[in-house]
């Protein structure tokens, strides 16, 4: 009987983070609703990117999608109530940011001032580890857990990733499997692209990756 206790506080103890994680995630998409925001597109290296904001920061960043538009409906679909605007100044100089990044400069996006209201508190804990991953640098999905506190939930980390509404800004390319392996990604193009955008940093995992641009070939 208390083997079996001791089994069932092992199991509860490996999936609390992940329930942090969920849990008041709906709560703060509900508050995050409400908030005005509007977005652009932007050509770069790559292709048409699309970045959103509010007044206190960039709200979502869109990687290029097959064509322009596809790429604003992904924004648009992902962004609750944005309408297109003209950017500010503060989002103009992001965007400079992002266009040198592309174009293959090593830039430092961590100060880019990010809104994220609609992320739960989890997952805004994760992001801000990641976000310490300078150009070129990796972690797995297990050592960023352990960085953000949570040592047993590199399975969470990885859902975070998934969910990350800025890529690039929470640079989730530089977070890997276990043994350095791809790991997914949710940009269009997949494991690729992030193999690309890794490459783009100077970091060769060994699986024949090719270069920018064009993320979306095969």
């Amino acid at each position: 009987m208390a083997k079996g206790g001791k089994g069932r506080r092992e199991v509860f103890r490996f999936i609390v983070p992940e329930i942090e994680a969920c849990a008041p995630e709906a709560h703060a998409i509900r508050r995050f609703s409400d908030v005005v925001q509007h977005y652009c597109l932007f050509e770069t290296a790559i292709g048409a990117c699309g970045v959103a904001w509010s007044d206190r920061g960039v709200t979502r960043l869109q990687l290029p999608e097959t064509s322009r538009s596809a790429t604003e409906r992904r924004l648009r679909g992902r962004s609750a109530n944005a309408s297109a605007g003209v950017p500010p100044a503060a989002v103009r100089a992001v965007i400079r940011l992002l266009e040198r990044y592309f174009a293959g400069e090593h830039v430092d996006l961590s100060g880019v001032a990010l809104d994220l209201r609609g992320v739960s508190p989890f997952h805004r804990k994760i992001y801000d580890a990641a976000r310490v991953l300078a150009w070129g640098k990796t972690a797995t999905y297990g050592e960023l857990a352990q960085r953000a506190g949570a040592r047993d939930a590199a399975r969470a980390v990885g859902q975070a990733m998934g969910k990350n509404p800025v890529p690039i800004l929470v640079p989730c390319h530089r977070v890997l499997a276990a043994g350095g392996k791809i790991g997914g990604f949710s940009a269009h193009g997949g494991a690729g692209t992030k193999q690309r955008l890794l490459t783009l940093e100077g970091v060769n995992l060994g699986h024949g990756t090719l270069p920018l641009p064009g993320l979306g070939e095969p």
